[in-house]
């Protein structure tokens, strides 16, 4: 009977143990935090909470709003009844990660697979990377928090361990660029939550972010506040975050920050995904997409992807499948995924570039057909074949945003206006403080 060993305990990894043990493939799940919550934006598309069976109890808030913040303030709404008409159907679900991981990941153990609270610390791959696979790690399962080393030999190894995997270091996947997420949970006064109750808002300038963007995103009873940035702007990170702060302390007024996080993420995919009978999925492997910055349903998508064709190669388990037999894992993927990986990426070298083309960019978003294709590729993961007269449209509608873009930009950035309070009100508020803990902020008094 083949055994496997997946490592790491998220989307990705829970998603490959689910489906291999459904199908009676002997599995282990290493996680080392098993309350871990990862710095995320939590943003996950209508399609997978039926694709992955996920419950209404595991979503914090069902957004229908978007609201895009461009470098001079221009604000576009973006709301699904706009676009679908006014119904409950179509929404964007904003969760926890600690809440949405532990679901996905007890149930993976429910169906068969064995859920270990451990750290890997060696991976022995035998001769050529070929296996059997030796795992020494350390396991913290014990009630009286005695830690013991232990090992596992497995025939498979998947990696699902993150931007800095272990698995990858083993198999030598080859180098690649990590970028870094930073975000700050802020519990708000009553009146500033019930703003964001069914809205999540984006940022986008130099000020939060030189090639992304920055967010404040509704949670359960707070909300999270953060940005991203490639690697070679990491130094810059903090200040980054600084900016969101400062554009948006207005609306962020006198809230109090409850945690503080902050993450790798990949750039781009590993250069080798499959090396012997080890393979990557998730961040492991790369699956972040340009531009929007999602993950999450692409590491859920790429486990399963994996596991299934791990199913199939091995009869169910009868037999150790191949190096050939994993990389038909990788031939459907790039199939089924790589375009929209390339478009994305070549949005954001447009888009990003600047705050002119920031500006462009959120221009573009007020436009009903550009609204209706993002959603639909967003909410439903398919390719949208745009008609030739939409095409016409939005490539005039491109080329006069960027255009204006350039008179739009501005030389200095400013808050937002508070969206519940007059400014005579809120500007009191900030002159005692304008958010307690987390980052320390200049301007703030804290």
């Amino acid at each position: 009977m083949l055994r496997v060993a997946v490592i790491g305990g998220g989307p990705s990894g829970s998603c490959t143990a689910e489906t291999l043990a459904k199908s009676g493939i002997k599995t282990w799940l290493f996680e080392r935090k098993l309350d871990n919550a990862k710095p995320c934006g939590g943003a996950i598309p209508l399609c997978m909470v039926s694709e992955f069976d996920l419950p209404e109890s595991i979503i914090d808030r069902k957004v229908r709003n978007m609201r895009m913040i461009s470098p001079s303030n221009r604000e576009v709404d973006i709301s699904l009844d706009n676009v679908y008409g006014k119904s409950d159907n179509e929404y964007i679900g904003m969760c926890r990660r600690e809440v949405m991981d532990a679901f996905m990941r007890n149930r993976a153990a429910d169906l068969g697979a064995t859920l270990i609270n451990g750290l890997v610390t060696n991976i022995d791959t035998g001769n050529d990377h070929q296996g059997p696979y030796t795992l020494t790690y350390s396991d913290f399962s014990e009630e009286n928090n005695k830690v013991e080393i232990k090992k596992l030999t497995v025939d498979l190894l998947v990696g699902a361990d993150g931007a800095n995997s272990r698995v990858a270091k083993a198999m030598d996947a080859g180098d690649y660029n990590v970028a870094v997420a930073f975000q700050e949970r802020i519990k708000l006064p009553k009146e500033e939550m019930s703003y964001y109750e069914n809205l999540a808002e984006m940022y986008v300038g130099k000020d939060v972010s030189p090639d992304f963007y920055g967010w404040v995103f509704p949670k359960y009873d707070h909300v999270a506040v953060g940005t991203g940035t490639m690697q070679k702007n990491q130094s810059l990170i903090k200040s980054l975050q600084e900016g969101v702060r400062n554009r948006a302390q207005k609306r962020l007024a006198n809230g109090e920050v409850i945690k503080v996080e902050a993450h790798p993420i990949p750039e781009h995919p590993r250069p080798r995904r499959v090396v012997g009978r080890m393979a990557l999925v998730g961040d492991a492997a790369g699956y972040v997409t340009k531009s929007s910055g999602e993950g999450i349903y692409f590491a859920a998508k790429s486990g399963r992807m994996c596991a299934e064709e791990i199913v199939e190669a091995s009869n169910n388990g009868q037999t150790i499948p191949s190096e050939k037999d994993l990389k038909n894992y990788l031939k459907k993927w790039d199939k089924k995924y790589g375009t929209t990986y390339k478009v994305l990426e070549i949005l954001q070298n447009i888009f990003y570039r600047n705050d002119s083309a920031r500006e462009a960019f959120v221009e573009m978003c007020d436009d009903m057909d550009v609204q209706r294709l993002t959603f639909d590729s967003y909410l439903y993961k398919k390719v949208v074949a745009m008609k030739p007269l939409q095409q016409l449209k939005i490539t005039f509608l491109t080329l006069g945003s960027i255009l204006r873009g350039k008179a739009l930009a501005p030389l200095k950035y400013k808050p937002v206006k508070s969206a519940v309070r007059e400014e005579e009100e809120v500007d009191k508020m900030l002159k005692n403080f304008s958010i307690k803990g987390g980052i320390k902020v200049k301007n703030s008094k804290v």
